[in-house]
């Protein structure tokens, strides 16, 4: 999610093509997910974790569609915080941006503590916090993730994924018979596996968001964003295959640093320290885009006074939102410190889905004169969302819903005063 309207007047120019549409989707879902997401979905399903990454494809697939109709009826950015806003009122619109800011929020805590435990198990939590400062200090200074590197980090971590899975299926280890379902996949557990996966699959929408950037919306963003999301479930479905074929349920669910076990399990421990530095690269990609958006997030509500005004200041030499960056760097530096990767997931998987459930509430009020995907697609994908969002870890559950409460009161708080 980018600026709102409210950022600035002037339109963006359209330059992008499907090909450059999928591409910024494949950057923005293969990422560091995949590395960190494995371990807590086994946890939670045990042999059941490729249905639980089967259903978070189906919920993804769903958002996707409502997505893609909605950003090629409203093609500005802003994501579901337009889309809320215009179709089901402004409270919607804030909600969907509350949910958006708190749950990647805890997406750049996650991906920080996925550079920590790839780059010094042992230190994990100071990795991260160092890892957050150094970004927070990069994106303050205006020096911006540029299209060339988003491109080199999807080329390193897609060179890193086909290497394990090639070492997974030849090493000689691997066995067939560990993908097969088992009576301790319980219909919980893949439900809950499937909500912490779709944080692997959280990034598709950076397409719609362009909606201003991409040439014939209309046509451009429906078809980017399916052939995005299907090119990841097929690189999702085949690391997950390998992996759990050489490590197996169990031990997948008890290994910090899951593809670099699976590659010393397959035999190929030189691998390792390949893949290791892979998952840091992709990480602190994600990372750097993700404070980036955030703050920027954070900047367009403090503008329409959703979140404190004084977060809408802009520095005047580098030209940046430095206030919001800086808040939102203490923030994510303090949960990257207290928190371990599976709590992160959790609680980011349910403010994105708090997200996704808006918008496809959004879509279901569209007309077919106006792009409505079929009746059944916002329908399943908002009880989608709904059932995996409080199917997530208990904590995850009552903290997610907690501040999603609290983004609520303070909205409701803020609306009060301002009839006084």
């Amino acid at each position: 999610m980018g600026t709102t309207a409210s950022a600035g007047a002037g339109e963006l120019k359209r330059h992008l093509g499907v090909f450059d549409a999928v591409m910024i989707g494949l950057g923005s879902m293969i990422g560091a997910g995949i590395f960190a997401a494995l371990t807590p979905a086994a946890s939670a399903a045990g042999s059941g974790l490729l249905l639980g990454l089967a259903l978070a494809a189906v919920v993804a697939y769903c958002n996707a569609t409502s997505s893609a109709r909605l950003a090629a009826r409203y093609p500005q950015s802003g994501g579901t915080y337009v889309y809320g806003r215009e179709r089901l009122g402004d409270f919607w619109g804030y909600l969907a941006g509350w949910g958006f800011v708190v749950g990647k929020t805890a997406s750049c805590a996650a991906m920080a503590l996925t550079v920590g435990t790839y780059v010094w198990p042992g230190q994990a939590h100071a990795v991260a916090v160092a890892a957050v400062v150094a970004l927070t200090a990069v994106n303050y200074v205006g020096v911006q993730k540029a299209a060339w590197l988003t491109r080199g980090i999807v080329t390193v971590v897609l060179a890193v994924l086909a290497a394990v899975v090639t070492a997974c299926l030849t090493g000689g280890t691997a066995q067939a018979a560990r993908l097969d379902v088992g009576a301790d996949a319980t219909f919980s557990g893949v439900l809950q596996a499937a909500g912490l996966l779709f944080f692997a699959f959280a990034g598709y929408a950076r397409i719609a968001t362009l909606g201003e950037e991409v040439r014939d919306p209309k046509r451009t963003i429906p078809r980017a964003i399916p052939l995005a999301l299907g090119i990841t479930l097929v690189v999702y479905a085949a690391v997950a295959m390998a992996v759990l074929a050489v490590l197996g349920p169990d031990r997948l669910a008890h290994t910090a640093d899951p593809l670099a076990e699976a590659v010393r399990a397959a035999g190929v421990p030189g691998l390792a320290p390949v893949v290791r530095v892979g998952a840091a690269v992709a990480a602190m990609g994600s990372l750097l885009a993700l404070i980036l958006g955030v703050s920027r997030t954070t900047l367009a509500m403090a503008r329409d006074r959703h979140l404190p005004h004084a977060l809408a200041s802009v520095h005047p030499r580098f030209k940046v939102p430095h206030r919001a960056e800086l808040a939102v760097g203490v923030v994510v530096a303090v949960l990257a410190a207290t928190t371990d990767v599976r709590g992160a997931i959790g609680f980011s998987s349910f403010g994105v889905l708090a997200y996704y459930a808006i918008a496809n509430a959004s879509a279901w009020t569209l007309t077919p004169a106006e792009g409505r995907p079929a009746r059944i697609v916002p329908i399943v994908g908002t009880a989608g969302c709904l059932v995996l969002a409080f199917a997530l870890p208990l904590a995850s559950v009552l903290w997610g819903a907690a501040v999603i409460a609290a983004g609520a009161a303070a909205y409701g708080l803020r609306k009060a005063a301002s009839r006084d």
